[in-house]
């Protein structure tokens, strides 16, 4: 691994850093935006708000809106490494970034695979950041093994009939696309057979049901489909080669750096409640056994940091991370746990505030990070699949 910058490298991260002196007010910094879902939907003050509708545009004009897109699609055309130092440096900062299933899976995918036609109508809305979207992969019957979802497709003239049904679709209530798998021919083998749409999230016969979390909050859905008519102008690619699009691992940014910054500015977060909190005459800090998990999880933070700069270093060299990127999913999920669990240490009585209006005293968030926690092992791929990815692809092991 290389840690040291380039020249060149070292030169960018110097224009980062000014352009962050001078366009972000330091009062943000302190935003709790990585603690789960504490700054999320219904949070965000008005000042906060109001900056980032004028944040964006600033964003778009250097080509960092989306630094790994193209400039000829209004991205940053940045390298791998010029990728990583941007979001390392925001993260630090906690400066936000426009980011999401637009930038991240429906604008790279539209690039490789879409007509001209779709390229020119959707990609600069999503830059501009008029199209939010969303992903309908997932259904009740297809998580882990998407390749045996239900819902269908049916060619009828000019049309696409889609019936079925996705869940856990995060955003679909705000999106105005979504990028869609369906079957559309039920006789080949469950890897064939799936097409790639893109879909207006206004069509009639699409309904958006709210999924209410334990932290009674809407972020997830379910998403039905009753007769919903899909030109097929829409569809992306060719007709039953939707499940390549859908695992086409395009060369953007995804070290999770940006994760690894989180967890250490919320272990610092931690550590500071610790000294500034006392139990009777005691700071929480003073205690042994505290103490030793604090220091538990900044190591840990530190590690994650590290997988993160192998990832990096081999994406730099041309290589495709695989075992790589399991474990860092793996142990950036678990950590997330463990933080989580080490703040529910720390609280106290805190620990029984679940308030979505305390934002104040850090003690009355740290239950709401808890249980948001668990849903981290869970969403992108579960710990049971990365380490069997990391067991076969990594040690070898045959499959169970």
């Amino acid at each position: 691994m290389e840690f040291r910058d380039s020249p060149a490298e070292s030169i960018f991260r110097d224009t980062v850093r000014a352009f962050l002196r001078a366009e972000f007010p330091s009062e943000f910094t302190a935003r709790p935006v990585e603690w789960g879902l504490f700054n999320g939907a219904g949070r965000t003050s008005p000042e906060f708000a109001a900056f980032v509708k004028a944040w964006t545009p600033k964003l778009n004009a250097r080509g960092w809106g989306a630094p790994a897109w193209p400039k000829e699609h209004g991205g940053g055309g940045l390298s791998v490494k010029e990728q990583f130092i941007l979001s390392e440096e925001f993260a630090w900062r906690r400066a936000p970034r426009p980011g999401g299933i637009g930038h991240g899976w429906a604008g790279p995918t539209i690039m490789v695979y879409g007509s001209q036609q779709q390229k020119d109508e959707l990609l600069p809305r999503i830059i501009s950041g008029e199209h939010s979207w969303c992903q309908l992969f997932s259904e009740p019957g297809a998580g882990s093994d998407l390749a045996s979802l239900q819902t269908r497709a049916i060619r009828d003239g000019d049309d696409y009939v889609v019936n079925g049904q996705k869940i856990w679709t995060s955003g679909a209530h705000r999106a105005d696309m979504g990028i869609l798998i369906a079957r559309t021919d039920p006789n080949a083998p469950k890897h064939r057979g799936i097409s790639y749409f893109l879909v207006n999230m206004k069509t009639p016969g699409i309904t958006v049901r709210p999924l209410v979390n334990m932290l009674n909050s809407h972020e997830f859905n379910e998403v039905f489909f009753e007769d919903v008519r899909v030109p097929k102008t829409q569809l992306l690619g060719e007709e039953n080669r939707g499940w390549y699009l859908a695992t086409t691992t395009l060369d953007f940014e995804r070290s999770g750096i940006a994760t690894s910054v989180a967890h250490q500015l919320i272990a610092r977060d931690l550590a500071a409640f610790a000294r500034q909190t006392r139990v009777g005459r005691q700071a929480l800090a003073e205690k042994p056994s505290l103490r030793v998990e604090l220091a538990d999880r900044a190591i840990e933070a530190h590690v994650e940091s590290l997988v993160c700069y192998r990832i990096i270093t081999m994406q730099e060299r041309g290589e495709i991370p695989n075992k790589e990127s399991s474990i860092a999913k793996l142990f950036s999920s678990e950590l997330d746990v463990r933080l989580a669990v080490t703040g529910m240490h720390l609280a106290g009585l805190y620990g029984q505030v679940t308030d979505r209006d305390d934002t104040e005293v850090i003690g009355g968030r740290l239950p709401r990070f808890y249980m948001h926690s668990t849903t981290s092992p869970i969403g992108g791929g579960t710990s049971e699949i990365q380490r069997n990815i990391i067991a076969m692809r990594g040690l070898g092991l045959p499959r169970g």
